[in-house]
């Protein structure tokens, strides 16, 4: 591994640390970014937190609700013709 620039910052009283302005824009960090702060062996790691809680399709399955009249083919042609006919 390369040897990396040392930066410096301070732990405030309310237990805030500011990174460097370097480190934020050489990894896109703008404000209100989520990070992720992990304990290693070498210290603390932050890794920029998922936008999306991931999911699995059994926990998400079945959520949406259900029509309450199935639609058939013919119901949604007729409305589809009828859509062309107004906006025509």
């Amino acid at each position: 591994m390369a040897r990396q620039e040392e930066l410096f910052t301070t732990v405030s009283t309310k237990g805030q640390v500011i990174l460097p302005k370097a480190i934020r824009e050489r990894h896109h960090w703008n404000a209100g970014t989520k990070l992720i702060a992990r304990e290693t062996d070498e210290g603390v790691l932050l890794t920029r937190a998922p936008a999306f809680t991931p999911t699995r399709p059994d926990n998400v399955f079945g959520v949406l609700p259900k029509p309450h009249k199935p639609v058939s083919a013919e119901d949604m042609d007729a409305a589809v013709r009828a859509e062309a006919r107004r906006r025509a």
